[in-house]
């Protein structure tokens, strides 16, 4: 049987996935067979949904690089 080619998922993809293999209705072998991914794939992606799944409720927001406000100030006058 030949190799299949490196296949890229989206995160979309990946999250349904992952949500379907928390909700344990179905087995590994069968989500892997619905979703057409290696059952160990779809053991990676669940596990990090739920190490991740704090950092939904985070309260703390990343604030952006970008240029300061006494900088934007400067420029403008």
């Amino acid at each position: 049987m030949p190799k299949r080619p490196r296949r890229n998922h989206g995160a979309a993809f990946k999250a349904k996935v992952a949500l379907e293999a928390i909700k344990e209705e179905q087995t590994l072998v069968q989500l892997a067979e619905r979703f057409d991914v290696h059952p160990n794939q779809i053991t990676k992606w669940k596990k990090q949904m739920l190490d991740r799944a704090n950092e939904v409720f985070a309260k703390e927001r990343k604030t952006r690089e970008g240029p300061s406000i006494k900088e934007l100030h400067a420029k403008i006058g």
